[in-house]
């Protein structure tokens, strides 16, 4: 049967690529890069085959996805942001046989997922910018779910993630590593303001709600947090409304997660967004306390989307 070996929230900020460059951002992220490899040495240390990432910029309105494709290679520029991505090359194997596994337990679980290995979508940069500096002589094969879920409800999210912890350790013949990719707040910049905030917090409020969050992560208080996700997600900008958050802590056991994260690189902030790389061990975990924590944070979330 497979490991699930590593769990990790990553950062996957724009600047990472752009302070590659000569010019007045060069080397300004090299303090995140480091993150990412540092978090890449460890997947290698650990024997680790395959990352799944969850991807806040791969938007989706209907569904679950995972794209499994044999092979990707291309060059990506994002639509949002082309003064900071341009033309970045990128390339690494997928791995079709765990995509359309993975796919085929949530199903089980209830959680409606498509694999798609015959396909020429790529990746979005949630995906890209990590894997750059993790895997940049392709030793990882690589599968990307989707998680900017428009019309989803977290504890699905939550739900998904652990069915794919259990295709893993049920049904896989391998070691794999999740990754949530998305920020905390994530509350963009004013426009016309974003230099300005290029390594700021876009306000108070969000920078001092992510470090009470961090400070209840480090302090393993996760049926404190899982309590107050939706509220949170909304509140503070959630990057693709969290669910990628979501998606790690289904597979770590949602409320029943009993370990404080690992800060690998530092809360920052990052055009106005609240930015870092933290690494969340994994940790025994029953399964049946998964259903009830589910079920509870199902009437949660209900309860608070009535009043946001």
């Amino acid at each position: 049967m497979g490991t699930l070996a590593l769990a990790a929230k990553i950062t996957h900020v724009p600047s990472l690529y752009l302070s590659e460059f000569d010019g007045p951002r060069k080397g300004s992220r090299q303090n995140a890069i480091d993150g990412h490899r540092e978090i890449g040495r460890r997947c290698r240390a650990l024997g680790v085959d395959t990352i799944v990432v969850f991807d806040t910029h791969w938007l989706v309105n209907a569904n679950y996805h995972i794209n499994c494709a044999p092979h990707f290679q291309g060059r990506y520029t994002s639509n949002e942001l082309p003064h900071f991505i341009s033309n970045m090359e990128f390339a690494f194997p997928g791995n079709p046989a765990l995509g359309k596994l993975l796919a085929r337990v949530c199903n089980d679980w209830g959680v409606e997922t498509l694999a798609h290995d015959a396909t020429t979508l790529d990746p979005e940069y949630g995906t890209l910018v990590p894997m750059r500096y993790m895997n940049q002589d392709q030793h990882f094969k690589v599968v990307s779910v989707s998680a900017m879920c428009t019309v989803h409800d977290l504890n699905d999210s939550a739900r998904l993630g652990w069915a794919m912890r259990r295709a893993i350790e049920d049904h896989y013949d391998g070691t794999v590593a999740i990754f949530a990719s998305g920020s905390l707040s994530h509350r963009f910049a004013q426009n016309g303001l974003a230099p300005e905030y290029a390594f700021r917090i876009w306000s108070p409020f969000l920078e001092a709600l992510d470090r009470e969050v961090l400070r209840m992560w480090q302090h393993a208080d996760w049926a404190g947090f899982c309590g107050m996700l939706p509220e949170y997600a909304a509140k503070g900008h959630g990057e693709g409304f969290m669910h990628d958050t979501a998606m790690l802590l289904g597979a770590l056991g949602w409320s029943a997660y009993d370990a404080p994260v690992e800060i690998v690189t530092p809360y920052f902030g990052s055009s106005g967004t609240g930015q870092l790389n933290a690494v969340f061990p994994v940790t025994p975990q029953t399964g049946e306390a998964i259903p009830a924590a589910q079920a509870s944070a199902a009437e949660h979330y209900t309860a608070v989307s009535s009043r946001l």
